[in-house]
Formats: C-alpha cells, sequence, structure tokens
C-alpha cells in the first residue's frame, strides 16, 4: 500500500502510481471500518459521486462496492455531478455518508477520493484522523450485490432555485459566459437562468478528461478561453467554477480577472447591504485585508482560520457562531442556510445576483470597494520546492525574519498556517508549504501592482534560490 494521507479536502494522488482501484479499495475499507466503528444500531446508508476524470465513474463502482461489501447500503450516482449535489443530499437525507472520487481543481494526471460527513460537509480533521487510523487494518471487503444505481436527484436544483432571486436574473439585460473548465459544472448556471431576457452562453461545457490542458482551477492563468469570450461576445460578466464545482471564479466585462478576495467582499457586502442580512464572517489565513475592513466596519464578528474551507465549516457547524459567509483565498465560499460546505454554482449566481442588483459592471463594484476600504492586489505563485526546504524557509521566516523585506520594512510577523510578513500599509507576504506534496506557495496582498510584483519576486526570487533547492 502506498503512503495514503488525507489533505484539506481528502486524498489526492497521481493516476496510476498511487491513485489505483487497489488502493481506492483500501481507503473505501477504511471509511467502512470507521462508520461501523461509531454504532448507533442503524442501517448504514452512504451516496458515492464522481467527476469528469479519467476513470472516475469506475473508482467510484469500485468504492460502491467496497462499501456493499461491508453491508453498506451504497447508492451511485449515475452521471457525473457537481460535489455540493453530494454534500446536499447528503444532509437532506439523512444518510451516513457521502463518498466523491474528485481531484477538484488538480491536473488532470491526479485522481482523488472525499469523504461527505452526514452534517453535509467535509470531513472534519477529527474524522480524518479516524479513517486514516483505519487504513489497511482490514482487507477490501467487496460485494456488487448491494450496489443500487440511482438517477441524481432534483432537489439540490429546486434548492439552488429558491436561494437566488432566479427571476430577477432572467429579467436583466446581457450576455453572461460560464465556464466549467470542462468539469462537473457543465450547463447548470446556463440551465438554472433559462427563459428569460439574460442571455447565457457556456464554453468548454463538455467531459474532456485531460481539461484544455490546463488544470481545471479557476485561475487567470487558466482562463484565457473565457477572457477571449467575454471580450469577442461583448458579455457582462464571466463565471468560472473548477474541477468538481465546489469553488468559484469570476472575470470582469473587460476578460480581466475577478480575484476571489474581490469575490468575496463583493458577496459579503450584497448580502449585508442589500439582502440586509447579519451575522460573523469567516476568512482563512490567506484571504484578504479589506474583508476584514468591511467585516470591522459593519460590526460583524471576524473569525481568521488556517488554510483549508474544513476549518470554516467547523465554525459554520457551530450555532453560536451565526456565521453568514466564510471564504477561502482560492475560491470556496460558504453562505449561510446552505451545507456546511463550498458550492461553485450557487456562489456564481449570487456574484450574478450582486453585480445586477448593483446595476453596475463588476469593474466599477471593485473601484467602489477600494474607494471605501482601501486598495489592494493580490497574487499566488506555486513554486516546484521540496517538502522539507519548503518547511526550512517557513520556519526561518518565522524564527528569524528580515527587518526589511524587498526594501519594505517588516513590522510584524504571523504563524496561524505557513509565516505571513506584515508590511506598514497591511501588505502582506505569505509563505506556506504544502506537507503533502513539493509546492511551496507564495501568497502576496498589496497596495498597489508595483508593490505586488516586487514583493512575490523577492518571494519567489529566494525561494527558488540556493540556499532551498
Amino acid at each position: 500500500m502506498a503512503a495514503i494521507k488525507f489533505g484539506t479536502d481528502g486524498w489526492r494522488a497521481r493516476i496510476a502510481e498511487d491513485y489505483t482501484f487497489a488502493n481506492v479499495e483500501v481507503v473505501t475499507q477504511a471509511v467502512a471500518d470507521y462508520l461501523g466503528a461509531q454504532g448507533g444500531g442503524s442501517a448504514l446508508r452512504v451516496l458515492v459521486g464522481y467527476d469528469r476524470r479519467f476513470g472516475s465513474e469506475w473508482f467510484a463502482a469500485r468504492a460502491a462496492e467496497v462499501l456493499s461489501g461491508n453491508a453498506i447500503e451504497a447508492e451511485l450516482l449515475a452521471g457525473d455531478v457537481p460535489t455540493p449535489l453530494v454534500s446536499f443530499e447528503v444532509k437532506r437525507r439523512g444518510l451516513s455518508g457521502g463518498v466523491v472520487i474528485t481531484a477538484s481543481h488538480n491536473p488532470a494526471s491526479f485522481n482523488g477520493f472525499k469523504f461527505k460527513a452526514p452534517f453535509g460537509g467535509s470531513a472534519t480533521p477529527a474524522i480524518t484522523a479516524e479513517i486514516e487510523r483505519h487504513l489497511g487494518a482490514q482487507p477490501p471487503r467487496r460485494s456488487a450485490a448491494g450496489v443500487r444505481t440511482v438517477d441524481p436527484p432534483d432537489d439540490y436544483r429546486h434548492y439552488l432555485e429558491r436561494a437566488v432571486a432566479l427571476d430577477e436574473l432572467r429579467r436583466a439585460e446581457g450576455l453572461v459566459v460560464a465556464d466549467p473548465m470542462h468539469g462537473t459544472g457543465g450547463r447548470w448556471v446556463e440551465s438554472l437562468l433559462a427563459g428569460g431576457r439574460l442571455r447565457v452562453e457556456t464554453i468548454r461545457a463538455e467531459r474532456d478528461p485531460l481539461f484544455g490542458g490546463v488544470a481545471p482551477e479557476p485561475m487567470p492563468q487558466h482562463l484565457g478561453a473565457l477572457s477571449q469570450a467575454i471580450r469577442e461576445r461583448g458579455a457582462v460578466l464571466g463565471l468560472a467554477t473548477d474541477g468538481d464545482a465546489d469553488r468559484v471564479g469570476a472575470m470582469d466585462e473587460r476578460g480581466e480577472y475577478v480575484n476571489t478576495h474581490q469575490i468575496l467582499a463583493i458577496l459579503l457586502l450584497h448580502l449585508a447591504r442589500r439582502r440586509e442580512q447579519r451575522g460573523a464572517v469567516a476568512r482563512t489565513f490567506s484571504q484578504s485585508v479589506i474583508v476584514r475592513r468591511i467585516a470591522d466596519s459593519l460590526g460583524f464578528r471576524l473569525f481568521e482560520t488556517p488554510i483549508g474551507f474544513k476549518h470554516i465549516a467547523d465554525l459554520m457547524l457551530e450555532p453560536g457562531n451565526d456565521l453568514l459567509i466564510g471564504g477561502e483565498e482560492s475560491g470556496g465560499i460558504g453562505v449561510r442556510g446552505h451545507i456546511p460546505e463550498r458550492d461553485g454554482i450557487l456562489n456564481s449566481l449570487l456574484l450574478l445576483e450582486a453585480v445586477v442588483a448593483a446595476g453596475k459592471p463588476p469593474s466599477e463594484i471593485v473601484r467602489e470597494i477600494w474607494r471605501e476600504f482601501g486598495e489592494f492586489h493580490f497574487e499566488r505563485r506555486d513554486l516546484d520546492v521540496p517538502v522539507k526546504a519548503g518547511q526550512r524557509l517557513v520556519a526561518e521566516m518565522a524564527d528569524g525574519p528580515p527587518g526589511r523585506f524587498a526594501g519594505e520594512r517588516v513590522t510584524g510577523v504571523a504563524t496561524l498556517d505557513g509565516t505571513k510578513l506584515i508590511f506598514e500599509d497591511e501588505s502582506w507576504l505569505l509563505f506556506r508549504q504544502s506537507g503533502t506534496e513539493p509546492v511551496l506557495r507564495v501568497y502576496c496582498e498589496a497596495t498597489s501592482v508595483e508593490k505586488l510584483k516586487k514583493l512575490i519576486g523577492e518571494g519567489e526570487r529566494i525561494a527558488l534560490g540556493p540556499a532551498y533547492a
């Protein structure tokens, strides 16, 4: 058995290297053993879904067979679906859990395994630790006899139709381009908005296990097709979702990237000022200064968590927190009244609702936020750095931070998740090494594009220099 470790949301590995049928069986058996250990005396039921990656339907069928071999009622969805649909169904139907075969936004050579807990969200760190403890403890047991193949239900769609002012959106003028990046977002946004004056065109809607040659992550370097479509068609907004449709991305009317910090800020202000909702706000360690400033101005309590939406989900599960919205830098956003989970389809519709309600192009909405709360620009770079070398850099920056960095005075250091250098004007630079793959992520938010390029360029130069090779 290869080393199997759950990351921020499930286990992911390279197909045919570590991601094999044998290892999927091992992980599923661990889930079955975990569920069996919970007791309760009632029958165990698990819903199994999958994305559009190479072999996902076959891996999902194998996982369902292992669940069935452990006397767990396994329902295998008959087609690919957004991950939020599985989470929604698990909660709605009171199931024991859900399994989704997906590697989310990872490159095409990867696949993965997500476990959704009964509350309708990603497994908590405590649940993940229990599943990992069962890995390899029992040989996988398989049986196809108890597997039922079912069509995806319509309840998730009906929820979305109620959660967003679809009638108002359909009456709006203009064109929206949806880009699911060949993932399970498919034509969901287009179909939900059909039937009105608003025109919606979907690009990259068909299944392509190679995702057109880019990773299905809605970041600017992967959204060239969306940018081009917006400019050629004169669209008012571009909406993107990742490979399993739990993350959202956007581009404005000029075909320029609306970063995930800006999306969270737009949605927060829309919920608070136009929908007149109140509550707490959560942001992960790599999210924006602007989100904190907005929360302060509204008198909303602000939580800051380590990176990974599971930490926000934990806050959403605590009723006393009254969390209105929470978001991470990578495009995962959760809102009150839904599942404690990211949902790229819902957030695409909410973002469109915010733009239509404002009656202004997205670029002007962003400029208004800058005028009120300060101008900030953001960039993230993912660098190929050995795990131990990256960890050493993060530790050294924390233990002996520089007085100046790229000519800017360092006024503070934060170490909630990685090492963040904070500068006089609240610009910041964060070094964070992945614990499961040789990737060092360098995040930066700064008050000008010039300062952003200078800070993140120096961060990359140091990380890739001979000291950490």
